[in-house]
């Protein structure tokens, strides 16, 4: 099954958080996908891994770019893998039918939109019901933590 990581932003934004975590998970070896909740997020997002620190390059292109295989992270705001991926990342409440084609997957979700809570919420249970390996993570000022200390402490 899948490890999926529920990554609740409470310190930062996702325009600030995504880039160190994909940066994390190329320097893991993986391929990654991101989803993203329209189009124009789409766009977003590909502007924004060009700019983000003028110091980092993170390669990744989109359906407007074309060549998807050599992409090491696509953006896409459509549950596609083009690229051989083995990392999902999903963005602005996403959601996939395809984990299990996944070694791992990243839900990063606004602690500070309870909506977006609720709906996180709900895409655990789904996942634990699957039956995937999930983990909760909670951004401090500092980084990540893990601080569960029981199941039902998820996503609060």
């Amino acid at each position: 099954m899948t490890e999926i990581g529920f990554y609740h932003l409470t310190a930062t934004p996702l325009e600030r958080a995504l880039p160190k975590l994909l940066e994390r998970g190329l320097a893991a070896g993986f391929r990654i996908i991101v989803m993203a909740g329209s189009p124009e997020r789409v766009e977003h997002l590909d502007a924004l891994l060009w700019t983000y620190d003028e110091a980092s390059f993170l390669p990744h292109g989109t359906r407007r770019d074309g060549e998807a295989a050599r992409q090491p992270v696509w953006l896409t705001d459509a549950d596609e893998n083009p690229n051989g991926a083995d990392m999902l990342v999903l963005t602005d409440g996403m959601s996939s039918q395809r984990l299990a084609a996944y070694r791992r997957c990243l839900d990063l979700f606004d602690g500070g939109d309870e909506a977006a809570v609720l709906a996180a919420r709900e895409r655990w249970r789904l996942a634990k019901a699957a039956g995937h390996e999930l983990t909760y993570w909670q951004q401090t000022a500092t980084g990540w933590t893990q601080p569960l200390r029981r199941e039902e402490d998820a996503i609060r």
